[in-house]
C-alpha cells in the first residue's frame, strides 16, 4: 500500500505556488485536458506539467507525470526518466510518506525500464542505488548485494565501481573505496564522478597531496 497518493500531493502542493506557477500549471492541465486521445500531444502535454513541477521543487509530481508519460510510451528510457525523477524526490524529500510513495515508484519504475531493456546496464544500477538510498527493514543489505552481483557480471564498468566507492567511502571503508575508484580511473581517466570521488578518498585517507591534485581536476 502506498504512503500517500499524487492525489494528496497535488492537493498539498497547489495552495503553496505563486500566482505565475499556478496559472502556468493550469495552463499546462487545459493542454492536457485538449489533447484528448491525441497520444503524441498528450505525452507533449505532459512533459510540460513533469518539467513545470521538478522546475518549482516538487519531483514527487514531476515523477508521477512522468510515470504517465512512460505508459504512454512505453520504452526503456521513459520508464529511466519516471524512476531517475522519483530517485531525486528520495533523496531530497524530508518527509518519510513522500519519500517512501516515491521510492515504491522509483523501484517500480526501473523494473518496468529492466522488463523492456534486459541487457542493459544502467536501470539496473540505478534500481539498485533505490535500495540503497531508502533500504528494505527486512533486506537491507539488498541494494549493496545487487551493485555487487553487478560488478561481478561486468567488473569493468565505471559506473558500477563509483557506486561501490562512493557506499565505501559512506561506510569509512577508506582502502576499499580507494581499491574500486583506482579501478574505475583507469578504465576511463576522464570520468568526472571518478575524479571526484577519489578526491575524497584521499582526502579521508590522509593524503593531502593526491587529494589536492584530484580536487583540482574535480573542479575544473
Amino acid at each position: 500500500l502506498e504512503t500517500t497518493s499524487v492525489a494528496n500531493l497535488l492537493k498539498e502542493a497547489m495552495p503553496k505556488l505563486d500566482k505565475a506557477n499556478a496559472s502556468m500549471v493550469e495552463v499546462m492541465n487545459m493542454e492536457l485536458e485538449k489533447a484528448g486521445q491525441d497520444t503524441l500531444k498528450k505525452i507533449e502535454a505532459l512533459k510540460s506539467l513533469s518539467g513545470i513541477w521538478y522546475e518549482i521543487g516538487y519531483p514527487s509530481i514531476a515523477g508521477s507525470y512522468a510515470e504517465n508519460i512512460a505508459e504512454l510510451a512505453k520504452t526503456e528510457s521513459s520508464w529511466s526518466i519516471a524512476g531517475t525523477t522519483y530517485a531525486i524526490c528520495v533523496k531530497n524529500s524530508k518527509d518519510e510518506k513522500t519519500k517512501d510513495f516515491c521510492s515504491k515508484r522509483a523501484v517500480k519504475s526501473f523494473e518496468n525500464a529492466i522488463s523492456l531493456a534486459p541487457n542493459a546496464i544502467e536501470p539496473r544500477i540505478n534500481l539498485a542505488i533505490c535500495y540503497v538510498d531508502n533500504p528494505d527493514k527486512d533486506n537491507p543489505m539488498q541494494g549493496i548485494l545487487m551493485l555487487r552481483d553487478l560488478n561481478t557480471q561486468y567488473p569493468k564498468n565505471v559506473s558500477v565501481l563509483n557506486q561501490l566507492g562512493k557506499l565505501a567511502l559512506q561506510t569509512n571503508q577508506t582502502d576499499k573505496a580507494l581499491e574500486r575508484l583506482e579501478q574505475a580511473i583507469k578504465l576511463d581517466p576522464t570520468n568526472k564522478n571518478t575524479i571526484c570521488l577519489l578526491a575524497d578518498a584521499y582526502q579521508q585517507a590522509g593524503d593531502q597531496t593526491k587529494a589536492d591534485e584530484y580536487h583540482k581536476k574535480c573542479v575544473n
